[in-house]
């Protein structure tokens, strides 16, 4: 077997849609039926929501995405201010976007890993498998104390993820090895970024040991609080009742984002629907699992509009350069104003 150095070589390289003009290829599915021409109509509803003057933007993620190299995609989103909130796994935001931030890297594995034949010697060599790509376990390790450290650092209080994050994004513009993050480029745009179940990461080891050890010595300590996280996103959808969501695999992310019509309605406001709502996977809606439940469904909870919704069954790396890339090269960003949400946050902490 290959040592550690030559196993993590070749380096998983992400995607520009800045420099793959896809309108074309992607008109041209218009005409065709099954999955193109339900991809078309998903990317002509993403440069509606983006065309749509006082939209609010969500983008949920949700799946191993950063690792597969679709990181650059969403760093040119929130740029772009063809995003304004998101709602993700811990997994996408700190073991793979913050990891790389602090200067690390993901790794193609050769064909051969995928069996799973190997996984017991890439144990003993602390190589993590992400189906064909590798993760040095040393370096998530890094990653694990650096949050720790980070919560370190903050006044002992219950936080929402979006407050922990901005301070992880705080901490690259210091420490930072590349300017390519959605962490960084969320924390300069003033896109907050929500992880619902945000213990369930590299984050949640740090938070672990941060707690322990102020347990031990009798210190108080930070807390993740997920309820002010649902009421924080309830926030953007009061202040900005037009939303559009682009969904990428389900899971936490979809429900908590599709939830907060019916939390505004519970605090009292009559609110609309989500107006737009395009969805990439690859689940099966026979098992009734909320990843594969369809946007009609949704409609069903009085959360998604039924007007402007598309499913697209496909594989997040293949759907997603396709889909926003379109919307870039469409270039209906370019007379948008992103509504900066996080400055929203901020006012309110400020008047506190």
């Amino acid at each position: 077997m290959a040592d550690k150095k030559q196993l993590l070589s070749q380096t998983i390289e992400h995607f520009d849609i800045t420099k793959n003009n896809v309108v074309p290829t992607v008109d041209s599915m218009k005409n065709m039926a099954f999955t193109a021409r339900d991809l078309h109509r998903a990317a002509s509803i993403y440069d509606m929501m983006i065309r749509d003057k006082g939209c609010g933007i969500i983008l949920t993620l949700a799946g191993s995405l950063i690792s597969a190299g679709l990181k650059k995609v969403f760093v040119d989103l929130i740029r772009n201010r063809m995003v304004d909130a998101v709602v993700s796994t811990g997994a996408n935001i700190v073991d793979q976007d913050f990891f790389e931030g602090l200067g690390f890297r993901h790794y193609i594995a050769e064909e051969k890993y995928k069996s799973g034949m190997y996984d017991a010697e890439l144990r003993e060599l602390m190589i993590d498998r992400i189906y064909d790509t590798f993760i040095d376990e040393e370096e998530l390790r890094f990653c694990d104390e650096t949050t720790q450290k980070i919560a370190d650092a903050l006044e002992p209080r219950p936080y929402s993820s979006r407050e922990y994050i901005r301070e992880m994004g705080a901490y690259l513009t210091k420490h930072g090895k590349t300017k390519d993050s959605i962490v960084l480029a969320a924390y300069e745009n003033d896109v907050p970024i929500f992880c619902p179940a945000f213990s369930d990461c590299s984050a949640g080891f740090g938070l672990v040991a941060h707690q322990h050890n102020r347990t031990q010595a009798g210190q108080p300590m930070i807390s993740l609080d997920s309820a002010k996280d649902f009421y924080e996103l309830t926030q953007i959808k009061l202040k900005n009742p037009n939303t559009g969501l682009f969904m990428i695999g389900g899971g936490v992310p979809k429900n908590f984002v599709q939830d907060i019509v019916v939390a505004a309605e519970v605090l009292g406001h009559d609110v609309p629907m989500h107006k737009y709502a395009v969805q990439i996977t690859v689940a099966d809606v026979r098992d009734g699992a909320l990843s594969s439940s369809t946007l009609k469904e949704a409609s069903s909870w009085g959360k998604v509009d039924l007007a402007w919704e598309q499913m697209v069954y496909s594989e997040a790396t293949l759907a997603v350069p396709l889909i926003a890339g379109y919307a870039y090269h469409k270039g209906g960003w370019k007379d948008r104003k992103a509504p900066r949400f996080s400055q929203m946050f901020e006012q309110a902490v400020q008047v506190v």
